[in-house]
């Protein structure tokens, strides 16, 4: 028999709860209480979470901490960081924390530590860097290598570029980062008009070098590349690979000094903090990676430690929970009032709807509840005379 929350005691207190709270007004609560924003505000790893504005009391959060343990979440977030088999239908680990496990604590998979294979990719990726940046790995022509193209989809593309996005003041002067990552030609087309092709890197990202959507984009750049002056033996000097098809990249043309590893224990819409993150490196400087990478590892450390009551991911988890299944609300607006995060509601669209939303269990039976909400949004000052009127 498959784990069905809504049969718990806790459920049920909710649903009787949710009565009570249905008709609260967000003005009354705050009038009631003057220390509501400082109440319901948590801060971890550098993030503050305000969300005093939810219809939440201390009785709702006692509630939904409860559902939580009933549930066992503490148990399944120690499967996880354990490195436990958790993704049942591909009978595998997910351990995207393990690729900023900046603490080096040991985690094993299949007898093998995996910390240390991460650390080996990472110091490759950063010798990389360095020589693109002295210029011992240079273009065809000798000449320093300063426009990155990543061509990547999914999990290629969304987190990295938000990343790259989010942290353009931090891009060393003098490099340009692109991305193609859709099949129609315009994308390719209006991504490379005007490149210096002496002067342009592109880093192909497909786990298996078989993407329909990237390997077609690749083969374009590399027809743009003969184009422009470029010799086959001359591949290897503006294309490397995030990939672990070695024969097919080699085919290509890209040696295997100039490939990175994935593993089959990360999801694609939680790489970026793999190889996939090689364009973002080369921009940013290996310093600035590894603190992104640091401060990731500080949230992780967070969410695997702290009560769930102050845990930041599980506070959110919980409130989506309530407003899903108890309110009925099918959707969730992302607003960011910072344009350089105009695309996180894109990347979250990805970890989130392609994570959640499952219409069966892990058992094979079909959901008797909401398992996730349509996620959407864009820039929020934008909005406000868009969608905010609806």
């Amino acid at each position: 028999m498959s784990f069905n929350p809504t049969l718990l005691p806790q459920w049920q207190a909710l649903t009787e709860h949710q009565t009570e709270m249905q008709n609260q007004h967000m003005r009354d609560m705050f009038q009631a209480d003057a220390k509501r924003a400082q109440k319901y505000t948590t801060t971890a790893a550098g993030i503050t979470l305000d969300y005093s504005k939810n219809r939440i009391n201390d009785e709702t959060l006692s509630k939904l901490t409860e559902l939580a343990n009933a549930a066992k979440l503490p148990e399944a977030i120690k499967a996880m960081f354990d490195g436990e088999t958790i993704n049942k239908s591909e009978n595998r680990p997910a351990l995207h924390i393990a690729l900023r496990n900046r603490s080096n604590r040991e985690i094993t998979v299949a007898g093998e530590n995996i910390t240390e294979t991460v650390n080996a990719s990472l110091a490759k990726m950063k010798a990389f860097t360095a020589k693109v940046d002295s210029g011992e790995f240079a273009g065809f022509t000798g000449k320093k290598l300063r426009t990155i193209v990543n061509i990547g989809i999914g999990g290629s593309f969304l987190g990295p570029k938000v990343v790259s996005d989010a942290l353009t003041p931090y891009w060393k002067e003098g490099f340009d980062l692109k991305y193609i990552a859709n099949i129609d030609g315009t994308d390719f087309s209006e991504t490379i008009k005007g490149l210096d092709v002496e002067t342009t890197l592109f880093i192909v990202a497909s786990k298996s070098f078989g993407t329909l959507e990237t390997l077609k984009n690749a083969e374009a750049a590399r027809e743009w590349f003969y184009s422009k002056g470029g010799k086959p033996e001359q591949v290897k000097n503006h294309f490397v690979a995030v990939s672990t098809n070695v024969p097919a990249a080699t085919g290509f043309g890209i040696e295997e000094a100039n490939m990175f590893p994935l593993w089959d224990w990360v999801g694609g819409r939680y790489s970026l903090w793999s190889g996939i993150g090689l364009a973002q490196m080369l921009v940013l400087g290996s310093d600035t990676f590894e603190a992104l990478l640091q401060g990731a590892h500080d949230m992780d450390e967070h969410f695997r430690t702290a009560p769930l009551e102050q845990n930041l991911p599980t506070l959110l988890g919980m409130l989506g929970v309530w407003y899903q299944n108890f309110f009925g609300a099918e959707s969730h607006a992302v607003l960011s009032y910072d344009e350089y995060l105009q695309d996180l509601p894109s990347h979250l669209q990805q970890v989130d709807m392609e994570s959640n939303g499952k219409q069966v269990t892990q058992d094979g039976e079909t959901v008797s509840w909401n398992t996730g909400s349509v996620i959407w949004g864009g820039t929020g000052t934008n909005g406000q005379h868009a969608y905010h009127q609806l």
